[in-house]
């Protein structure tokens, strides 16, 4: 069997995977992306493409702005719009121990230059009229958008190929041998050799590390995403709280996408396996009382994504600490967002 070699073989074909694999192709460099299923469609295609700037740590904000600015300007550097649409972002707290945090940590979001202000329940509701319940402080931050990850796949193809970086999709990488000074890259199809690595897995990254005989701590959450049926519009704010256990949108064919980190039941081996009904009827609920136009709702459908968690919610980029080989390890874990800034800025 002929084996192909590369300057650089990609490991995951998500958002991170192919934005590196974009930038290094546009280098010069011979590169090759490895994704199991289709481009965008595991963990960068099942979340609410929320680009909401006031989520992030504050030591995130800086990448989280430039990040923005890339998703808001695709049509330049990836060659198609991606559904990128600015809503404005509210975020609320409904007791006094809520409010102190959401404080503090908008404080610490502002130190870092990140647009947000602190406001009361009555500015919260002149600015989104869907909102009529009570809060005891809210936060503000104009900037904060959404994308269409559906979308996203398939420009990140077309562009790939006009660079002429190989794509090698429903290809699972099974294992990675060392060959002298690169490596070979064993999979279900054609095999892979390549001076140089990138490990852009997200959950699956810990499986992959290990075939170099690394360990990373990286811990798989299970995330429920809910969709209704189309509704005439009932709010436009992208919308939280300050326990970070709600995330809200309608999207513009009227659907409306409830997500928050509420959890199902599954691994990094098997995907998303069970959705945990106490799970999505607290979803809901806290929805409802955030928007009470969601009353008349009903669900069209429930799935499962997952996502890869590091222990101290940053990302992991750069050369491996452990190797000399020139192996790099990426993990899009804290959003899809801060990946893709990390992405645009590889070096080449």
């Amino acid at each position: 069997m002929t084996v192909q070699a590369y300057d650089v073989a990609v490991l995951g074909g998500g958002i991170l995977g192919c934005t590196v694999a974009l930038f290094l192709g546009r280098g010069g460099m011979r590169v090759a992306v490895v994704e199991r299923g289709s481009l965008c469609r595991e963990a960068s295609g099942r979340n609410a493409g929320g680009l909401a700037i006031q989520v992030k740590p504050a030591a995130l904000i800086p990448y989280a702005l430039k990040s923005r600015e890339l998703w808001r300007t695709t049509a330049d550097w990836l060659g198609a719009e991606v559904g990128f649409e600015v809503r404005g972002g509210l975020s609320f707290a409904f007791d006094q121990a809520e409010a102190e945090m959401l404080e503090s940590r908008t404080k610490a979001r502002q130190a870092a230059g990140a647009p947000i202000e602190i406001i009361g329940p009555n500015r919260a509701r002149e600015i989104e009229p869907g909102f009529t319940g009570t809060a005891v402080l809210a936060t503000y931050c104009a900037l904060d958008s959404f994308a269409d990850s559906t979308l996203t796949g398939f420009a990140y193809r077309n562009a790939l190929a006009h660079e002429g970086v190989a794509i090698a999709e429903n290809t699972a990488a099974t294992g990675i041998d060392r060959d002298g000074a690169a490596f070979a890259i064993n999979t279900d199809g054609a095999p892979i050799r390549a001076r140089r690595l990138v490990l852009a897995g997200g959950v699956w990254l810990v499986e992959m590390a290990r075939w170099l005989g690394i360990d990373i701590p990286i811990r798989c959450a299970v995330p429920s995403m809910t969709v209704t049926e189309r509704m005439p519009p009932i709010f436009r704010a992208i919308i939280g709280v300050a326990s970070g256990r709600l995330s809200l949108k309608q999207a513009a064919n009227g659907t409306v996408l409830i997500g928050g980190g509420w959890q199902g039941t599954g691994n990094a081996q098997r995907g998303g396996l069970d959705v945990i009904s106490e799970n999505l009827i607290g979803n809901l609920r806290l929805a409802h009382h955030v928007i009470p136009g969601l009353a008349g709702a009903r669900v069209a459908r429930t799935w499962l994504g997952l996502e890869a968690h590091t222990p101290d919610s940053m990302p992991l980029v750069g050369p491996c600490p452990e190797s000399r080989m020139p192996l790099s390890l990426a993990v899009s874990g804290v959003a899809f967002l801060t990946g893709l800034w990390w992405a645009g800025c590889w070096p080449t």
